[in-house]
């Protein structure tokens, strides 16, 4: 058991430094063959952030195990909004412009409603997969069309996503290194995955845990990480809108991109608890954060120290409520 542990950690580990080497190793070379930093930015540097999550969704999908790739991109979502944002908040209060919380926040939410649609019929199928990810593609060109307009008009891009991508591109890097890096990311991407998927399972069928709370636990913290050092990082250098950005941004791409590898690969009856309790809460928690940010001061939007206490005390109950069911 402790072997599998140790295992589990060091995989999280690999999984998540792999991933920024694969960013660093394409963005780099995307840039030496003269493509716009922008369009990097919101492509590689953008989908990259959230690597993690997107190959242990697509190696729990092809092992059979759907309800970890499930719990992996929901539970993520609730941990970057109620912890991440909660310890962010605790470190420093947050002060969001307007134009983050009326562009962002309603598609956030929106995304949320239509996952807990097309999932509490406890049945997740090709169909809806191919949708999301059709949806996330849509996404990805509308970001792109709307920043190459604003940039073509001189336009100062006011999208903390656009922004935060844009300032995670490298410096220049010789073409031999950058390909170093995209190839040395992606293969340990790949095996950080499979054998964080294959020891989690291991863990899971130990400790009587199903592969969904696995999902929403431990891997969700885990892939989650970068978030949290990023959110964190912004704050400190008073970029608070690229904070709640990032937070944002990766939720969105939990829905669009890491949630729909469970049904192109794995598609039939998913865990009825994914309806019933985690969707939901994923949804009131969304809520929750959408109630918070109006608080409405000289333009402005506050997350105080309180309210991050508040979302903190909420991802606990969730914890609580997630193993005291299993307990019961």
């Amino acid at each position: 058991m402790l072997i599998h542990i140790l295992i589990l950690l060091i995989a999280l580990t690999v999984l998540v430094w792999s991933a920024d080497k694969f960013v660093y190793g394409a963005s780099s070379l995307a840039r030496n063959f003269g493509i716009s930093p922008m369009i990097i930015g919101l492509t590689i540097v953008a989908m990259g952030s959230s690597a993690p999550e997107m190959m242990v969704a697509a190696t729990a999908s092809m092992q059979g195990s759907p309800n970890t790739a499930i719990g992996n991109a929901i539970g993520s979502n609730i941990t970057n909004i109620a912890l991440v944002l909660g310890i962010t908040a605790l470190v420093k209060p947050l002060v969001v412009s307007s134009s983050t919380i009326k562009q962002e926040l309603p598609f956030v939410l929106l995304l949320t409603l239509i996952a807990y649609w097309l999932l509490k019929d406890n049945r997740f199928t090709f169909g809806e997969g191919v949708f999301l990810m059709t949806v996330f593609f849509v996404f990805i060109s509308t970001l792109l069309i709307r920043a190459l307009i604003q940039r073509k008009n001189n336009n100062k891009i006011d999208d903390p996503m656009i922004s935060e991508a844009e300032q995670e591109i490298p410096e220049e890097t010789n073409t031999a290194s950058a390909l170093f890096w995209l190839i040395a990311g992606i293969v340990l991407l790949v095996g950080s995955a499979h054998y964080l998927v294959d020891s989690a399972s291991f863990i899971a069928k130990a400790f009587g845990i199903s592969d969904l709370v696995i999902g929403l636990t431990v891997i969700a913290i885990g892939t989650s990480l970068p978030e949290l050092a990023a959110s964190i990082a912004s704050v400190i250098k008073k970029e608070d809108d690229l904070a709640l950005g990032n937070i944002i941004g990766s939720n969105i791409f939990n829905i669009l991109a890491v949630l729909p590898f469970a049904g192109l690969f794995a598609p039939g009856n998913i865990d009825p608890e994914v309806g019933l309790r985690d969707a939901p809460i994923m949804i009131a928690i969304t809520l929750l954060l959408f109630a918070l940010c109006f608080s409405r001061k000289k333009g402005f939007f506050r997350i105080t120290r309180l309210k991050g206490a508040l979302l903190l005390i909420c991802y606990v109950g969730y914890q609580v409520l997630l193993f005291t069911q299993k307990s019961a």
